[in-house]
């Protein structure tokens, strides 16, 4: 049976993702920290698998035939939290996802991460973090997908997004779940391998504006 690996599955994205995919009868393996984070999710498609990202956390690839990476450091740690969770640990994924033969590798990457330097100073680290884990992925042979979300809300999924990045900062946001909806809907589709799209709130459906 083919299995997604969910890297950071206890996170806001990660942990909807995994709910949407195991509702769709997909076996996943979520990688977590602390397997007790996803106490109040049952399913006999997943398996949990405890594991530091600052450490070797190869193992559960062999069993994977694709990887979503959605871990993050968090808005509350320092530059060098982003740079061994964003940066590195993503890196570290793409090897290990490389080594295992993984079919599609789908990277939670963030808006800006194609510039950079046009972050403020205080997003700057995280900003290129993202910008080398992306480009890491890129050049790593791998069928990849990145997906490139706004400013994140906790508002009620909508289903409807657009890939177009508005002319207004204030505009430029995107519900969470449908960020998960997004993960979900890659999965198994090959053919988005080697694209990259930015996601912001808008009126269009996934099979629209994915392709």
């Amino acid at each position: 049976m083919k299995k997604t690996l969910i890297i950071g599955a206890s996170g806001h994205i990660g942990k909807m993702t995994t709910k949407q995919l195991l509702a769709d009868g997909k076996a996943v393996i979520a990688l977590v920290r602390d397997k007790n984070k996803l106490a109040d999710i049952c399913s006999d498609k997943l398996q949990i698998v405890e594991g530091d990202l600052e450490k070797d956390f190869s193992q559960p690839f062999a069993d994977c035939d694709q990887v979503i990476f959605s871990a993050g450091s968090g808005g509350k740690t320092g530059a060098d939290k982003t740079m061994l969770i964003d940066l590195w640990a993503a890196c570290k994924a793409v090897d290990y996802a490389k080594s295992a033969n993984v079919s599609h590798f789908v990277m939670v990457s963030s808006i800006g991460a194609d510039d950079p330097s046009q972050g403020t100073e205080t997003m700057k680290p995280y900003m290129i973090a993202k910008h080398m884990a992306d480009e890491h992925l890129i050049r790593s042979g791998l069928n990849y997908t990145i997906f490139r979300p706004g400013l994140l809300t906790d508002n009620n999924a909508t289903g409807k997004m657009q890939t177009t990045r508005p002319g207004n900062n204030e505009d430029m946001t995107i519900n969470r779940e449908d960020v998960a909806n997004t993960l979900t809907y890659a999965v198994g589709k090959s053919e988005l391998g080697g694209k990259i799209f930015e996601l912001f709130n808008g009126d269009k459906n996934l099979a629209d504006i994915l392709n």
